[in-house]
């Protein structure tokens, strides 16, 4: 059985901060995640660089198994989807697929979704720049201005959100991390192979540290 994750309650919303870096939100039954990054380990591979195959099937396992665990009806990725151009992970990505047919996908275009839009829709997800749900605004990238308040409260990523911790002993821990701060939340990169997370450099209201199978209030 998986964590359940912790709950927030939101702007009159039920959402489920995951160990998995991903939300549950309750009242629209949907999943989101920012930053797959799937193709990433076939982006190195193609340009020579040792990667171990079974890292981009282990993000599609962990995404397989939240579908199961919640059972949604949806699933929101705020951008940057597939890492670059086609490669070979491309198929893993439509057997996964293949298994939850019934399953709406939406996502969010990011700097990093370049491929044909024609492979998305043959696959039935639907591709938007930003789009309203509900009291949220989803988008890839952060508001310029975060002091600027949007058509709705942003959800994003791109950053891969993280906050660094010091104990009594200065030894140090940087976690990613949920900031959800006046006009946006950031949400950490879905992805095992992301590259490091990048320290909040902004004051956030909330803040939920992502440890190994639990998520914290920090």
């Amino acid at each position: 059985m998986m964590s359940a994750g912790t709950p927030f309650r939101f702007l009159d919303q039920d959402l489920l901060l995951l160990p998995q870096k991903a939300i549950y939100w309750q009242q629209e039954k949907a999943l989101i995640a920012a930053d797959v990054h799937f193709g990433k380990v076939g982006h190195f591979r193609k340009a020579g660089i040792a990667i171990p195959r079974n890292m981009e099937q282990q993000d599609l396992s962990m995404l397989s198994d939240l579908i199961y665990e919640h059972k949604p009806e949806k699933v929101y990725f705020l951008g940057d989807l597939f890492h670059s151009d086609m490669n070979s992970d491309w198929d893993w990505f439509v057997l996964w697929r293949s298994q939850f047919p019934k399953l709406q996908i939406i996502l969010i275009k990011g700097n990093h979704d370049i491929i044909s839009d024609k492979h998305y829709t043959d696959l039935g997800i639907a591709l938007h720049q930003k789009l309203s749900v509900g009291p949220f605004l989803m988008l890839h990238h952060p508001l310029a201005d975060p002091e600027i308040k949007a058509e709705g409260y942003v959800l994003c990523g791109h950053i891969h959100p993280g906050i660094n911790l010091v104990g009594r002993g200065r030894q140090s821990v940087t976690l990613p991390c949920f900031a959800f701060g006046k006009n946006q939340a950031i949400l950490p990169s879905f992805g095992k192979f992301t590259g490091k997370v990048a320290i909040l450099s902004r004051k956030a209201d909330h803040i939920f540290g992502v440890l190994q199978d639990k998520v914290i209030a920090l």
